[in-house]
Parts: structure tokens; sequence; C-alpha cells
């Protein structure tokens, strides 16, 4: 995708070939279209895994809804906490993509584990390992997006990213479901080709994304840099070294990681993340849910993930850009009044035959609306040097919110039903998205993004 405004002029810096005009820089970064694919690639394994999750630990080995929403919240609430460990390692070695590399291959190491686990306990801890590594290559990616586009194409660029990452998503679920049609043995393949696969994400990692990215300069940053070159020119070999030592990135310090809750508009949007993450109910609980609202059958609940995934995808890259154009405060909002109307739909809707396009359509929306447009948002308030560690910081905490949802929400459903469980998540959710929108207005002209 290339920036097509041929009549402007060439702006400041851009590049010239002889008698061919201006060229345009790529709209998106070779870097985000290598990272979309290692994360297609893994999102194929983990979601063939994940599809089948809910049902054959409750179906399978017997598990209760209290119990499955604890699991699901720890499987979750892991990742959370080992992001901000990712992100603040990613900038302090600042080599980001070493960090997410080690998560990927811990996640492809524990895929072939599953296929020797065959009780609860082991697989919690597998599970549990796995999200380790989501947890440690979260941060470090997005960094790696964010430093590698300009800002006012932040949202383009996670729109692309999420739009791959959600291919994967969709054909997870898909290949899910041929293989427990084909084999007796269902679930052990399932976990058999999940490894396989995650494994050559791993490897398209080490061998198409760059070890370093530098920030997208900014007319304030390319100021900088030449003030040293300048004194090196007129103050010799004194001066030079002092320029070095100027150039030379000092050490990222923890204190300096949690000092970025200073930033208003960092912490606004953290404060925000959490709220709304405490009345977000996890995925494989609406999958549950709709299943028993509408009685869909065993074998085709793996496919239901596939109806969430292909409206993120066809959405994600138009809502980014819409984002980047109209403010990512009004489309992130936007996404949790579509989630409202899901659990609306879920819980008053009567059970006809297209309630469960209208729910996974608005499911999918919901993701496409919010997945990308938050990290866009953060790296618009986070310094270069720090990013990673911004992100984890905000993804941290709407992770660990959402880790308290699945356990309240389970708790619920086992104590009260579906539906009381469900009507309390949705008074909530619209409880928070209203202080959201208060605490997110828009201050100042430079706020409203």
């Amino acid at each position: 995708m290339y920036l097509a405004d041929r009549s402007a002029p060439a702006p400041e810096g851009a590049k010239t070939a002889p008698d061919r005009g201006p060229v345009r820089a790529p709209a998106v970064a070779s870097t985000v279209l290598a990272l979309g694919a290692v994360s297609m690639i893994t999102d194929i394994s983990s979601e063939m895994v994940t599809a089948v999750l809910p049902l054959y630990l409750i179906a399978g080995l017997g598990l209760s809804p209290l119990g499955f929403g604890a699991l699901d919240g720890v499987y979750n609430g892991v990742s959370a906490l080992v992001q901000l460990t990712g992100g603040h390692l990613a900038d302090r070695v600042r080599n980001h993509k070493l960090i997410a590399g080690i998560g990927y291959g811990l996640s492809a190491l524990c895929k072939p584990l599953l296929l020797f686990a065959h009780s609860l306990g082991p697989i919690s801890v597998i599970l549990t390992l796995e999200r380790t590594g989501k947890g440690l290559r979260t941060a470090p990616r997005d960094a790696l997006i964010s430093l590698s586009t300009p800002p006012e194409l932040q949202g383009r660029a996670f729109g692309v990213h999420r739009a791959m990452d959600t291919t994967g998503a969709l054909l997870g679920p898909l290949a899910a479901f041929l293989i427990l049609s084909l084999t007796v043995d269902g679930y052990d393949a399932v976990f058999g080709v999940s490894a396989c696969v995650a494994v050559l994400g791993v490897v398209v990692l080490m061998l198409f994304v760059p070890s370093g990215v530098d920030p997208v300069p900014t007319p304030s940053a390319a100021s900088a840099k030449a003030t040293p070159a300048k004194a090196v020119a007129a103050g010799g070999v004194g001066t030079a070294a002092t320029a070095r030592d100027a150039d030379r990135p000092a050490p990222v310090r923890l204190r300096d990681a949690l000092g970025l809750l200073r930033l208003p508009r960092l912490r606004n949007l953290a404060i925000c993340a959490v709220l709304l993450g405490l009345t977000t109910v996890s995925d494989a609980f609406v999958y549950l849910l709709l299943q028993r609202r509408t009685g869909i059958g065993d074998q085709w609940f793996p496919l239901m993930p596939l109806g969430t995934a292909a409206v993120f995808l066809l959405l994600a890259v138009p809502a980014g850009a819409l984002a980047d154009r109209i403010g990512r405060r009004t489309v992130f909002l936007t996404g949790h009044a579509l989630l409202l109307a899901g659990y609306t739909l879920l819980l008053w809707a009567p059970a006809w035959p297209a309630l469960p396009f209208l729910v996974l359509a608005l499911h999918g929306m919901f993701y496409a609306a919010t997945d990308g447009v938050l990290p866009a948002a953060v790296a618009a308030t986070v310094p270069g040097e720090l990013r990673a560690t911004g992100m984890a910081l905000v993804g941290t905490g709407q992770a660990l919110a959402r880790f308290g949802c699945s356990l309240a929400f389970g708790a619920a459903w086992t104590l009260w039903g579906t539906g009381p469980a469900l009507a309390a998540a949705a008074a909530g959710l619209l409880c928070c998205a209203a202080v959201a929108g208060f605490v997110l207005r828009p201050s100042a002209p430079q706020d409203t993004r």
C-alpha cells in the first residue's frame, strides 16, 4: 500500500529519483508486514488450541464453569503480569526482536507438551507457560510496529498487523474443525499440528524481522541529532567525544518505567483500559453462552470464533485508518458500545436463526475498533526509548482486569446462572464506558486523538 496523492508537492525530506519525481515511502513498513506474517502463523497455531479448549475442558474433562473461569483468568492473567517484564526487558536491552523471539519460542515449545497432558493439573501448567511466552512477546512486538511507523499512520499500521493476525485467528479454528472431523483421536491431532505451525512462526521471525528498528524521525529529533554534528565540525576531538556520549542512549531504569504513569494522557488510557477490561467477558464465555442460547451442536463449536475473526479481519484496517482520521477515543468507545449491543442481544433477543451471526458480527466489530486502536493511542503518548514499557503498562492493566472479569463471571454463572451474570456484565460495561468517555474527553486540540 502506498500513499497515492501524486499531485501534492514533495514533502520535506522525501527522496527523489532521477527523471521520476519524488519516491513515496510505503504507508506500511516492511517490519509491520513481517511481524504480521509471524503473528498470522502463530495465531493459526494458538487458535487451533483455543477453539477446542473450552469444549475439551468442560465436556471432556468435566470442568465446571467456575473452574473454567478460574483457568481462563489465570491463562490471561499470567500473560498480563509477564507483559511488564517483556516490555521493560526489551527497552533495557534495546533489542525488541530478541525478547519477542524468546516469547514466540517458549509458546512454540509448549504446544507439543499438550500431547502428553490429559488431566487438569499438567494442562494448567502448560497453558501458564504458553501464556508466559505470549506476555514476553506482546509489548516488544507492538513497540517494533510503532517505532517503524510515522505517528500519523499508527492506527493504520496496527490495523494491518491485527488484520494479518486475525487471518490466523480465522484459519486456526477452521483447521481445528477439519482435524476433528477427519481424525479419530481429534484433540491430540489438533495439538500436534498446532506445534508444527508454531515452529514455522519462529523461523519466519528469525529470518524476516530486522533485529533493530530506529524510531521514525520527527522534526525535533532531527534537529537534536543535527546539534552534535555541528559541534563536532566546530570543536574537534574533545567535542566529538561529547557528541558520541550524547548519541549513546541512557540506560532504561525501572524507575523510568514507573514514572511513565505520571504522564496524564498515558495514565488516563491505563485507567480506562482497566475499567473497560473489568466488564469484558472472555471470548470463550461468549461462545459458550451463544451455544447454550441457540442450541448449536458441539461439532460446530470450533467454528464460532470464525465469525468474530472474519469481521475483525474485514474491519481492522478501515477502523485503524478511521481512528487516525477522526480520533482514537471516538473509535475506541464506539467499539465498546458495539460489545454492549452484543451482550444485549444475548440477554433479550429471541432465539431466531440470525442471532449467532449478529452477535459474532458485533463481537468482531468490537475487536476491530479497539484491539489496534488502543496501542496506537498509547504510542502517541510514550517516548520511543520507553515505548515497549508504556505499552506493557496499559496492556497489563487491561489483561489483569479481564482476569478479574473471568473469575467474577465464572462465579456468577455458577451461583446465579447465565442471565444474571451477563446482565451484571452489561450494566457494568455501560457504567464504565460512561466513565471512560469522561476521562478521555479532549481537554486540548492535541488530545483529541
